[in-house]
């Protein structure tokens, strides 16, 4: 059992929750767009959302700042989420305005939310669920497409919810995570994608 729940906080860590969330706007919005900005667009947010955090994780634990990659305490949390906050600066200033796409724009800016909240918390010695806050965040974002593109995402929006259960269930089965903590990263993933849907829905 401990290796499933292993492998679920791996197959759906935060670092995973970006591109999934602009894999799914392509396969969700009716809108047209040329495969290479498509391809272009999945290809830069992999390098700078799964590819650049990696490498820096590697690097900080070559150092000495990660006792390990999950930066289970609150100190080793500040570093990669200052620099996950500037990889999303990147993404919103640099990249999104070439798709021209709205609505990923505000999905980035509550990410962007999503980071600064959680960078806060841990100012404060507050830790939160990071892998709770990615997929909640997605789910949100999705809901809020489905109502933009007046489409039915209903078994996509019940698999996202099936898997965020189970992402709890692993977080706090591997003792990573308090009930409290899972509450928190669940609010703080939602909440923001909530807020934007004023601004493009």
């Amino acid at each position: 059992m401990r290796l499933f729940f292993k492998l679920v906080s791996v197959l759906f860590h935060p670092i995973l929750m970006p591109i999934l969330g602009v894999f799914l706007y392509f396969r969700i919005s009716p809108i047209y767009f040329l495969p290479k900005v498509i391809n272009a667009s999945l290809l830069s947010v992999g390098i700078l959302t799964i590819l650049v955090p990696l490498l820096l994780a590697i690097v900080l634990k070559k150092l000495g700042a990660l006792s390990n990659f999950t930066a289970s305490n609150t100190k080793e949390r500040i570093i990669p989420l200052v620099f996950n906050i500037v990889i999303i600066l990147v993404i919103l200033i640099r990249l999104i305005p070439k798709t021209g796409a709205t609505e990923l724009y505000y999905f980035f800016l509550a990410i962007l939310a999503s980071n600064i909240s959680l960078l806060i918390m841990v100012l404060f010695k507050i830790k939160a669920s990071i892998h709770l806050t990615g997929i909640t965040g997605v789910l949100m974002y999705i809901i809020g497409l489905s109502f933009h593109f007046s489409k039915d995402v209903t078994l996509l929006a019940a698999a996202i919810i099936v898997f965020t259960g189970m992402v709890a269930s692993a977080r706090l089965y591997l003792k990573a995570h308090t009930g409290v903590e899972i509450i928190l990263g669940i609010f703080i993933g939602l909440i923001p994608q909530l807020l934007t849907f004023q601004y493009w829905l």
